[in-house]
């Protein structure tokens, strides 16, 4: 059962993206599975630290690829 941080992520990535909910599972790639583009990935960074915050340094950017890795990231930092 998704947590409330997941359903916030995916609510969030869904906004950003509009690709449904439904769709984003944790481990679509956004590139790969779900043909996001590299402007949608940029707004999907600056949706993610407008949220919660926080500056994603440069070199984290491109290792973020899909939900799961977005939770795993927000695991590591404090909100």
């Amino acid at each position: 059962m998704p947590n409330r941080l997941e359903e916030e992520l995916r609510q969030l990535v869904s906004n950003v993206t509009e690709v449904p909910v439904e769709k984003l599972t944790l481990d679509a790639d956004f590139f790969k599975d779900l043909v996001i583009d590299s402007l949608k990935a940029i707004e999907i960074v600056a949706a993610f630290e407008k949220k919660y915050r926080i500056i994603i340094p440069e070199k984290d950017i491109p290792n973020i690829r899909n939900l799961r890795q977005i939770i795993e990231y927000t695991k590591n930092i404090k909100l």
